[in-house]
């Protein structure tokens, strides 16, 4: 009896956030951008002085993962340092710079009848987020959704609870301090899996769920939620090396596509190497690929290039081929052409990035209308798939859906629209 109280009692309180999130969402959604944007430098000023505080809470949180055996690349993206919050402010301050979305007329035209007809930009209204051990979030959804005019719904991993309950209780002072309502940013109560289906089952109270973290988490919310989803994808990102490929170019994109930071969706999962440019491109590649502490897990024919090279090595499995590591390990094959190298990425890829490194226009446009993924990248890194990177200040997310959002989220992303109609006294007959 007592469990089915205190159940109740949960689920009470969630609803109960979504209430204030949804009350506080009526108010953004009248502000002016400087009132907006006067809020998101508040906030990046809050964020800097509370760096001692942000710091202190996410030690806890890395300690206790660290004691857990969590994977270092998942370590990576709970860690905050004092750079780390300071890039996270500044982002919000290039988010007040951006336009305003609210209020753009996407078309406007009028009847033969003498009709206005405007179809115009609006918040959404409650975004929730579902998202896992990835603090830096809680900040780049709230600053998101203000701008946008929405009211933020954030549901972090309990493994991050600390860091997001001192970076929400920042913000919502900030807010406060500007005059507009501390419950434009929540932090969902509760951290067990129960209150996840809560927040997933608030129809009417939450306008939309964007989830992001691994295959698990996002199949749940995708599959269970009664709540509209905007769905993010992970990343099983491939990089194609053409055979009119640039050798010096191919190495080092490849390197950074997968190197540069593991931990992350855009981080490069495959390589493929067109069979005439092998030899010319695969020593160079997998000795610089070594030296950054990568093991290949290659087919057969990458085997002999492995071996002579004396690199770190293993057999490539179907489970290699659709992995999303978050490590240092990259699956690589050769494949004899282009069309070879677009029928595995369409078997194996996740939807999220691909990218082709050649001199040929013709083979990269072939390329761009043979993926069909939400980013393309020819001859750069799929490092570049981010919201921060593309301009955007930040994102909410990465879509590799079709419907109303596909890549990386930014403002625009964050509104619908609604018809403005007007006449003068038209009826119709």
């Amino acid at each position: 009896m007592e469990a089915s109280v205190d159940r109740e009692a949960e689920r009470a309180s969630v609803l109960d956030a979504a209430r204030r999130a949804r009350a506080a969402s009526m108010v953004l959604r009248q502000l002016t951008r400087n009132d907006k944007d006067a809020a998101l430098q508040a906030i990046a000023d809050a964020l800097i002085a509370g760096i001692p505080r942000i710091v202190q809470a996410n030690a806890a949180d890395v300690e206790r993962a660290t004691e857990s055996g969590t994977a270092a690349g998942l370590i990576d993206r709970l860690t905050l340092t004092p750079e780390r919050i300071t890039a996270i402010a500044d982002a919000l301050r290039q988010v007040a710079g951006l336009p305003d979305p609210v209020g753009e007329v996407v078309r406007g035209y009028t009847l033969p009848n003498g009709l206005q007809v405007r179809q115009v930009r609006v918040p959404l209204g409650v975004v929730g987020m579902i998202y896992e051990a990835r603090p830096n979030v809680t900040v780049d959804a709230a600053g998101l959704c203000l701008k946008s005019g929405n009211a933020a719904l954030l549901r972090g991993s309990s493994s991050a609870y600390a860091s997001n309950a001192a970076l929400t209780d920042v913000m919502r002072a900030a807010l406060v301090g500007v005059g507009l309502p501390a419950d434009a940013i929540v932090l969902v109560p509760g951290q067990s899996h129960a209150s996840v289906a809560d927040l997933m089952t608030a129809r009417g109270l939450v306008d939309v769920l964007i989830p992001r973290g691994g295959e698990g988490l996002i199949r749940n919310v995708v599959d269970n939620s009664t709540v509209p989803v905007i769905e993010t994808g992970v990343g099983n990102c491939h990089v194609y090396v053409d055979q009119h490929a640039d050798i010096d170019k191919a190495v080092r994109i490849v390197v950074n596509s997968k190197a540069q930071r593991v931990s992350v969706c855009n981080a490069a999962e495959t390589l493929l190497v067109h069979a005439q440019v092998a030899e010319a491109f695969l020593p160079a590649a997998l000795q610089a690929l070594h030296d950054a502490g990568v093991t290949i897990h290659g087919d057969a024919r990458i085997e002999a290039y492995a071996r002579r090279a004396g690199i770190r090595f293993a057999p490539v499995t179907d489970a290699d081929w659709a992995a999303e590591y978050y490590s240092l390990d990259l699956a690589a094959g050769i494949v004899d052409g282009i069309d070879d190298a677009l029928a595995h990425i369409r078997r194996w890829s996740s939807g999220h990035t691909e990218a082709i490194v050649t001199d040929s226009q013709a083979a990269a446009q072939r390329f761009i209308a043979g993926v069909d993924s939400a980013a393309v990248m020819v001859n750069a890194s799929t490092r570049f798939t981010d919201g921060g990177e593309f301009g955007f200040g930040a994102e909410i997310g990465i879509s590799t859906q079709k419907l109303h959002a596909r890549g990386p989220m930014g403002l625009p992303e964050l509104t619908t629209t609604t018809y403005v109609v007007v006449g003068d006294g038209h009826v119709r007959t």
